[in-house]
């Protein structure tokens, strides 16, 4: 009975591997093509149609950067394919090297916060400072009395 469990599950693995190794190899080169010529294009419109000065603004590229996306998953889907594989890591590597090498590691424009967020980061040090150096002074001279 042993044996014939292992003969089961061994003979299971082999037909999964073999089934998953189907459905990688069909979604290579077809896979590939698909997304180059249904979700690469698109963008690349969207993105001629954006100032090159802009493509590091997040604001301005979120939306087609989300729909490039959801179009690779969608094919993937349409192909059977797992999402996200390596092809689609490659695509989207390469993108990044085309749209994306000049920007910021967060993608943004490095800029100081806005005066109501950095206010408070400066005065309550500053506050806490001076706030503890009364409290010393006052408890040095009150402490001189008593020995």
């Amino acid at each position: 009975m042993r044996c014939s469990q292992l003969s089961y599950s061994h003979a299971h693995f082999l037909v999964m591997a073999l089934h998953l190794s189907t459905l990688s190899m069909a979604c290579g080169g077809t896979y590939e093509y698909a997304i180059e010529e249904f979700c690469l294009a698109k963008f690349k419109l969207d993105m001629e149609a954006l100032d090159q000065r802009h493509w590091c603004s997040w604001e301005d590229t979120v939306e087609s950067y989300g729909e490039l996306t959801n179009c690779t998953f969608l094919v993937a889907l349409k192909m059977n394919c797992f999402w996200p594989n390596r092809l689609v890591d490659e695509f989207f590597v390469r993108v990044h090297q085309h749209y994306f090498h000049d920007c910021s590691l967060t993608g943004r424009q490095l800029h100081d916060p806005p005066n109501h967020i950095l206010g408070p980061f400066i005065a309550v040090p500053i506050l806490v400072t001076l706030l503890m150096t009364a409290l010393v002074v006052w408890r040095s001279k009150r402490s001189e009395g008593i020995v």
